[in-house]
């Protein structure tokens, strides 16, 4: 009787252990053979996804075949984690090899520049437009903003530093934006604790108002100190300053490319002809050498500067000069080749 079924179990086993064999090779061969990708494949992962969403969107995407192995070789593993970003596969990668690119290979990057001069109006309109990041802040007020990103600033302008910022796909237009209110807070503490002596200022923030109006002024970035100098003897002296920049700013939309004389006489909490010292906010993003300059303006007994037409501008020292400098320059603007700022 033992003999009889010994056979039989015998053939069991061998037919088990050939059926176990073809399907190992089998597998290793689909776990070792390149995947139909070439060198523009890129492939998503957002916050959210799993393996298996993945895999089966592969299939679908006609790179993988037999996405549930995927998923069973995965667990036996342990590399079912996965890294949101997007990946550009290399053109030889494998099943096996893919899930260590989900896990430890490098992520496509993307960039996006924030410029110094501009508002946060203008920040939020550059964010708007970049198609990789998702999008939260929407028309969002700037209150809705402020507490989104839990913000402690009473006014949004100033605040957001200008740089250029890395970032992935599936990252927000709020990350960014709250990296850059770091850096311009952390950029804006090192400055202030190094300040020169002696300066106008109330605090950090002051300065930081100052050094929107220097932005602006500046055609030439070694005259930042210079500007400073005489803004900050203006308010020292108790003269106003009398800057352009800040009638634009109070004006918003207002202002149509040209300022005409009932703007200066218009009252606005910025226009800086009528008020007395600072405006109330900065008037735009500033990158730190306005910063710097804003503390560390220029020595010297300037009081007055107007535009010479290169981007540079002719410094006074009197009235009197200056009179003489608007009127030699004011007649250089009506010359064909004259520029307000550098080409």
């Amino acid at each position: 009787m033992l003999k009889r079924l010994l056979k039989p179990i015998i053939y069991l086993l061998l037919a088990g252990t050939l059926i176990v064999v073809v399907c190992f090779l089998t597998f290793n061969q689909w776990l070792n053979e390149p995947l139909s990708v070439d060198e523009k494949t890129i492939i998503r992962i957002n916050p959210g996804d799993t393996l298996s969403k993945i895999s089966y969107q592969l299939e679908k995407d006609g790179f993988l075949k037999h996405p549930q192995w995927l998923i069973l070789y995965a667990k036996i593993t342990k590399k079912t984690a996965l890294e949101v970003g997007e990946y550009k596969l290399p053109t030889q990668v494998t099943p096996k090899t893919l899930l260590d690119t989900f896990r430890d290979g490098e992520v496509v990057s993307y960039q996006l520049t924030l410029v110094e001069g501009k508002t946060f109006k203008d920040y939020l309109k550059v964010l708007s437009q970049q198609e990789k990041l998702e999008h939260k802040l929407g028309n969002k007020t700037f209150d809705e903003i402020k507490q989104l990103l839990e913000l402690d600033i009473k006014h949004p302008e100033g605040w957001f530093y200008p740089d250029t910022y890395q970032y992935i796909a599936g990252s927000s237009d709020a990350d960014i934006l709250l990296r850059a209110h770091n850096r311009m807070k952390q950029v804006l503490d090192e400055e202030w604790s190094k300040r020169a002596k002696n300066l106008p200022y109330k605090n950090a923030y002051e300065a930081l108002i100052m050094a929107s109006i220097i932005e602006k002024e500046t055609g030439v970035a070694y005259e930042r100190p210079e500007i400073s100098g005489v803004f900050v003897r203006r308010l020292q002296r108790g003269m106003r300053l009398q800057t352009d920049p800040t009638i634009i700013y109070g004006l918003g939309d207002k202002y149509k490319g040209n300022i005409r004389r009932k703007h200066l006489r218009q009252a606005t909490p910025y226009n800086t002809y009528v008020i007395d010292g600072l405006p109330p906010t900065p008037i735009a993003m500033s990158g730190r050498a306005a910063i710097n300059a804003a503390l560390h303006p220029a020595k010297g007994k300037t009081l007055f500067f107007v535009a010479k037409g290169d981007g540079s501008h002719q410094f006074s020292e009197t009235l009197v000069q200056h009179n003489k400098a608007v009127q030699e320059y004011q007649i250089k603007n009506k010359a064909k080749d004259y520029r307000s700022s550098p080409k």
